[in-house]
């Protein structure tokens, strides 16, 4: 038998239902009652209930909820209740929290470690009703793709439980259908929408009209590809066109005519504020065009905002990869990424280095975009080793690059040797590169050796390097150990380089007594009960070490009590280790061995979930 309802949740539940479903009240009474019970009760109101008292509480109270009220903490305090309680409702409903389209999402901290994001300005309210839009647009999107649909997206009915999220309840409310139209909760709700993410159907007069109160700053639009969505897109730019500073097209169909028509659209004003653009996974124009579109070409010129420019994944040819960069060469933007990875570019830098009058300048800094050029990715992009001598002169105009990506190109031990000219000359001026990843590149051991020599002795020293995933074998092991002595680097990756048991073995004994390392990753490599016994080492050397990935190594169990050990003797401030893909680890209930170590009310040790191993992996033909 439950427990009787106490007299203060019956009033509670009594006022909820009039604040939802009732006439006009005195809202003002609402607001008097004592601190305590204002607390209780907006905890208890559903989205609806809570937008009405609020929006109702700051007509009648405005400089309650202005900056003036800010300085009377009682009023202060009435907002963060509020604030609060939106807090609650957001998290109840997106337990693991709904992602935005902020610029920079797919580009790591470490990354763009000086790269301006958009950021949570902290208001709850908006960001629930910006989720909620986002929830019914995607509900609506999916009927509206449906061949029988023949109607309007506006009256297209929320489901139920939806309509439950927010407080309502058709069969017990008396209100109009009204209410369950999309329609309806974008006229009342849209005016919260900042960042949205758009199918092809929602490209349209009918959206625009939806959308009309929205101050939308950035827009993801996915699958245009016919002349009538592409018409929708343009009325939705024009009328977003002062506000919108992001805007990624995903998975559409962008020919010249479609791609002129888009940018004249961003560009109704003199100068468009766009400061984030990105064409993914999409078929731009030809893949070897004669010449750019005009509007591309008047966006890339007079975006003084822009600041990310990423054309991934688009098998774009090397006549528009060198178009695009000849333009941005004499554009006067504040680009900070410029993002041209999986594409098919090849041989578009060897022409380079018969420009010397763009590329060979005796000074740095001729080309005026990429001035402020901090991260260049140019990932899977077929590059061979000639292609490596172009990119020396174009790296060269980039004076403030941070992190350069060349993943994934076959370029080689020669393609390496090519870039140290390069390294050389940042070294010299003391330029602010501090990331390189050159993963699956074809290098040898003797090609990395060769590169880490001369890192160890540059005077400029990288932060973060990754040669994952080149098949390098233990004969790197001596080359490594040395880099680890001399160097600054604090984030390495070494994953899947092949060094098996042996390989470790010559780490370990070569390893120096003092690192700077704070994040390594050695996962895929094989190692066995050599790979526990480098840890160990590595625990008690380097004593800023904060991660080790040591995943899918064919770890024994006894390996398990060689590494507690050493974590009992440790005085180092390690937070994460992982060892998933490691059978020999598992473990069906984790005894105290491995639960004794916590960082921050999480363990440490990061276990398989399984006696097998989740990812098979086997370097054998």
């Amino acid at each position: 038998m439950t427990d009787a309802p106490d007299l203060l949740s019956l009033c509670m539940k009594a006022i909820t239902k009039e604040i939802i479903h009732g006439d006009e009240q005195n809202w003002q009474d609402v607001y008097e009652l004592p601190l305590d019970l204002f607390d209780s009760l907006i905890t208890r109101l559903p989205a609806f209930g809570l937008q009405k008292l609020q929006s109702q509480i700051s007509f009648k109270n405005y400089n309650e909820f202005s900056g003036e009220g800010y300085k009377d903490g009682k009023k202060r305090g009435r907002y963060c209740a509020f604030n609060s309680a939106w807090e609650s409702l957001f998290k109840s409903r997106w337990s693991e929290g709904v992602k935005q389209n902020r610029p920079g999402d797919r580009f790591t901290e470490q990354m763009i470690p000086k790269f301006e994001q958009a950021s949570f300005n902290g208001d709850w309210q908006q960001l629930y009703w910006e989720a909620h839009i986002q929830s019914c647009l995607d509900e609506a999107a999916e009927e509206a793709l449906l061949p029988s649909f023949d109607g309007c997206i506006g009256e297209i009915s929320i489901p139920d439980t939806i309509m439950k999220c927010v407080g309502y309840e058709r069969c017990l409310c008396r209100i109009s259908c009204t209410y369950s139209k999309i329609s309806y909760h974008c006229q009342q709700f849209g005016c919260y929408a900042r960042c949205l993410k758009l199918q092809n159907v929602h490209c349209n007069a009918e959206t625009c009209r939806l959308l009309r109160n929205s101050n939308l700053r950035s827009l993801v639009l996915r699958g245009i590809k016919s002349e009538e969505h592409v018409n929708g897109t343009c009325m939705l730019l024009r009328q977003h066109c002062e506000t919108l500073s992001s805007l990624e097209f995903i998975y559409c169909r962008l020919q010249s005519t479609a791609m002129n028509a888009i940018f004249h659209s961003l560009n109704a004003t003199k100068k468009h504020g766009m400061k984030y653009f990105s064409i993914t996974a999409s078929s731009v124009l030809d893949s070897n065009p004669v010449c750019l579109p005009s509007g591309f070409l008047s966006f890339l010129s007079s975006g003084s905002s822009l600041h990310l420019l990423s054309f991934s994944q688009n098998c774009l040819g090397s006549s528009f990869a060198k178009m695009v960069l000849e333009t941005l060469l004499d554009a006067s933007s504040g680009l900070s990424i410029l993002d041209l990875s999986e594409n098919e570019i090849s041989g578009w830098l060897i022409s380079a280095k018969g420009r010397p009058s763009n590329f060979m300048a005796s000074s740095l800094g001729t080309g005026k975009s990429f001035l402020s050029l901090q991260v260049l990715n140019l990932r899977g992009n077929d590059l061979q080793k000639d292609d490596t001598k172009g990119l020396t002169y174009a790296l060269l105009q980039m004076p403030n690059l941070v992190n350069l990506d060349l993943s994934d190109n076959p370029i080689g031990d020669d393609g390496v040797r090519n870039l140290v000219p390069y390294f050389a000359k940042i070294s010299e001026r003391d330029l602010p590169l501090s990331s390189v990843k050159i993963e699956d590149c074809k290098l040898s051991y003797e090609g990395v050796a060769d590169l880490l020599n001369y890192l160890s002795t540059s005077k400029k020293q990288l932060t973060s390097l990754s040669i994952a995933d080149n098949n390098l074998g233990r004969q790197v092991a001596k080359s490594l150990a040395n880099y680890l002595g001399v160097s600054c680097i604090k984030l390495f990756s070494i994953e899947n380089i092949g060094l098996g048991p042996s390989g470790f073995f010559e780490l370990r004994e070569e390893l120096p007594k003092e690192m700077k390392l704070a994040c390594i990753n050695i996962s895929k490599n094989q190692g066995g009960i050599e790979t526990a016994k480098f840890i160990v080492e590595l625990i008690s050397r380097a004593l800023e070490l904060v991660a080790i990935d040591a995943a899918h190594n064919f770890m024994p169990s006894e390996s398990l009590e060689t590494i507690c050990s050493a974590l009992r003797l440790s005085k180092g401030r390690l937070e994460q280790l992982d060892l998933t893909g490691n059978p020999g680890c598992y473990q069906p209930t984790p005894t105290s061995t491995v639960t004794d170590f916590q960082c921050r009310g999480r363990p440490l040790i990061i276990l398989p979930s399984s006696p097998v191993a989740g990812v098979l992996y086997d370097n054998d033909p």
